[in-house]
């Protein structure tokens, strides 16, 4: 069995268009242009919801394997997710409002976070993924 996120053709542009509600819609354009500076690569849909940035090989000792996003977010309906890895806890403490779940960082508007934060957050996950998966 495949994974079923995986990298394709789709317009993200076309995607974020459609994105509801409109402040959603407004702050995954900015996480677009945030961590495609970051990472110096192009926005790719993942999936059917899932902007990521790079992508990464990976293979567990299960056997199992595949490829994913270096770092990658989508922009649901309830919050924006942020798919970053190689953060602790007491990293996210001074972003502002939001929680996080295992490699996943929630926050429901980027207005009521700290972007200076949330941009050394995205560049350590960055560096933490170039450092574990070598391109």
């Amino acid at each position: 069995m495949g994974n079923k996120t995986i990298e394709t053709d789709s317009d993200v542009a076309a995607f974020l268009a459609a994105v509801e509600p409109p402040e959603r819609r407004e702050d995954g354009e900015r996480l677009v242009a945030l961590m495609q500076t970051v990472s110096g690569q192009p926005p790719r849909l993942w999936g059917s919801s899932i902007i990521g940035f790079g992508s990464y090989h990976y293979r567990y000792d299960s056997g199992r394997e595949g490829d994913a996003s270096r770092i990658a977010f989508s922009p649901r309906k309830a919050e924006l997710v942020l798919y970053l890895s190689g953060l602790a806890d007491e990293d996210c403490v001074p972003l502002g409002k939001h929680k996080r779940g295992k490699g996943c960082l929630y926050i429901k508007r980027l207005s009521g976070i700290d972007m200076a934060v949330l941009e050394a957050l995205i560049v350590q996950s960055w560096n933490h993924m170039e450092s574990a998966y070598p391109a």
